[in-house]
This record gives C-alpha cells, sequence and structure tokens, in this order.
C-alpha cells in the first residue's frame, strides 16, 4: 500500500519545489501524475473495470479551473503585499494612502471571492480524489475474472488424503474447540467462541509470529491503540469509500475500531520526516481487527472465514521506493 503523503523522505518535494501533491487529503493517486499522464493514468483503471471514466472527467474539468483561478489569487496577494508596502511608506512620509487603501481593500475582496471558489472547488475534488482506485501494475493481466489470472509458479504438492476430510466449520465443533452456536447468541452470526485447544493454538500463533519476526527478521513489535480517527483512516485509503465496512464508535468520539493492523502502523509516522539513514523502518503488531465485512456472502463466509472479529499479525515497513 502507498502511505500517506503525511509520512515523508527528507529533501522530498514536490512541484515548484513546494510540498508534494501525492496523498493529499489522502488520496492514493498521485495527483501531479494524474494530470501529467492523464490518459495513461485512464487506460490503466478502466482494465480494472468501468466507473473511473465520469470522475477521471471531472477531476479534469476542476483542475484546469483549479490552475486558472491559483495564478490570478497569488497574483493578487503579491500586488496586494506590494502596494502595503507602498502604504506604509506613504504612511511613514507623511502622505495620503486613502487611494492605495482602497485599491487594496478591492483587491482584498477579489482574493475573497477567488478563495472562496478555490475552497468550492477543493470540497468537490477531494472526495472525488478518495474515490479513485490505484491504477494496476504494468505486470498486472488485464481481466475481468479469476480466470484471466495468470499462474506464476507452483510450490509444493497438494496434499491428498485415503479419506472424505472435513471442512473445519464441521470439525472444529465435532472437537469441541470450536462453538458457533454460542457465538451467535450472544453476537450473532459470523462469530466465534475458541474453547480449550482451539483458543491456545490462536494464542501460540499470534505469540510465534510476533517473536519470529522479532528475533529473526529484525522487526520492532508494536501495540498500537485498536481505535483510530477519521484521518487516519482517509490516510490509508479506508475512508471515505468503505465506512460501510467499518464499526464506528457512538457517542462524540470520532473513532473507529481498526479493520486491521495496518492502519495504526501506516500512521505511525504521519506528519514525520524520517531520515534515509533511518530507512527502512519494520514493525510487526499484533491487534484484533474488526469489519463488517458488508456484501460477503455464500461459502466464503462459512466458519471462521470473513468475521466481523479476527486475530491478526501484521507487517509494516517503511522503506525508500527503490
Amino acid at each position: 500500500m502507498q502511505p500517506p503523503d503525511f509520512v515523508r523522505r527528507k529533501g522530498e518535494k514536490g512541484e515548484k519545489g513546494k510540498k508534494g501533491e501525492k496523498g493529499e487529503n489522502g488520496s492514493m493517486l498521485d495527483t501531479a501524475q494524474l494530470r501529467d499522464a492523464f490518459d495513461e493514468t485512464r487506460r490503466r483503471l478502466q482494465t480494472r473495470g468501468p466507473g473511473a471514466d465520469a470522475v477521471l472527467d471531472r477531476l479534469q474539468d476542476l483542475d484546469r479551473l483549479r490552475r486558472d483561478l491559483l495564478p490570478r489569487v497569488e497574483g493578487l496577494k503579491a500586488e496586494r503585499n506590494r502596494i502595503g508596502e507602498q502604504i506604509a511608506l506613504a504612511k511613514k512620509a507623511g502622505q495620503d494612502a486613502s487611494e492605495l487603501l482602497s485599491q487594496n481593500k478591492q483587491r482584498a475582496e477579489e482574493i475573497k471571492t477567488l478563495d472562496t471558489q478555490l475552497a468550492s472547488l477543493e470540497e468537490e475534488r477531494t472526495p472525488l480524489l478518495l474515490a479513485l482506485p490505484n491504477t494496476p501494475h504494468a505486470s498486472v493481466p488485464e481481466g475481468r475474472g479469476a480466470e484471466d489470472n495468470v499462474e506464476v509458479r507452483r510450490w509444493g504438492t497438494p496434499r491428498t488424503f485415503d479419506f472424505e476430510p472435513k471442512a473445519h466449520w464441521d470439525l472444529g465443533p465435532a472437537l469441541g474447540i470450536i462453538d458457533f452456536e454460542r457465538a451467535a447468541r450472544m453476537s450473532g452470526a459470523r462469530f466465534a467462541v475458541l474453547l480449550r485447544e482451539g483458543a491456545r493454538l490462536s494464542r501460540a500463533l499470534i505469540s510465534f509470529m510476533l517473536d519470529l519476526h522479532t528475533r529473526e527478521h529484525g522487526y520492532t513489535e508494536v501495540e498500537p491503540p485498536f481505535l483510530v480517527n477519521r484521518t487516519a483512516l482517509t490516510g490509508t485509503g479506508n475512508l471515505p469509500k468503505f465506512e460501510q465496512d467499518l464499526f464506528k464508535i457512538a457517542g462524540e468520539w470520532d473513532l473507529f475500531l481498526i479493520p486491521t493492523a495496518e492502519v495504526p502502523l501506516t500512521n505511525l509516522h504521519r506528519e514525520e520526516t524520517i531520515e534515509d539513514a533511518e530507512l527502512p523502518r519494520r514493525y510487526v503488531a499484533y491487534t484484533p481487527c474488526f469489519r463488517s465485512e458488508a456484501g460477503s456472502y455464500g461459502a466464503d463466509v462459512r466458519g471462521l472465514i470473513r468475521r466481523p472479529q479476527f486475530d491478526k499479525v501484521e507487517l509494516m515497513t517503511f522503506a525508500a521506493p527503490e
């Protein structure tokens, strides 16, 4: 996943030496790239299916309007500052500055009007940028379904049995290590209670993965918050598109239960500058995860698959793009 723009390497700059536009307002696409390679971006997004064309067309219109307004606003502000210096000099010399003051008052009104127009454009532009998905990598085969996937390699040989193996949703209850019925009574469908060896196995796997990656692979263990704010989820692309999958805390707190440890780990260095010498930074975290999996159905949600609550050990590396 592309980290949000508020995590930057030292010395990174955007267009014209200013802070870059990549990830602005949490969007995943580089807006400068979107502008400079618009047709290529459109073509690559079309490989993901229909739906992005209208958004791209409107974004292109808004970008033209924005790029027309910005130099006008900047020019007026520069002129206002220049005249302001003249006003100060005139007053210091005891001269009448009323005409200059009147001119600057008129400029202030023009600037206010243009700033309002820019804010309106940005208000429309931001959710459109957030709605656009990432462009597929050039190596990804084009297609509309699993049948279009390309097999890259195989490893190992699938096991064969001299008996009919049971699915885990049958085997677990039979062994007394998974209880779906009691979980459903207290929480609803697609929840589970792990018992005895089932609970021990879950705990052991979590500890094993944390120990493996911290002791042998150089990762730093993190215990992050399990509740995050709207900005954090926007930065990782969960909001606004997947808000229906999230569990929001009621009341005055604008907080959500995390859908994965990826969210707090990605936000760990938010609004920080990381020195090249400090890269890569590797983190591992265990968290419970919560998401409604809206739209999931059928066999894919049986047993311990696609649950609203599950455990996960997440790996996150902050590294230079190359």
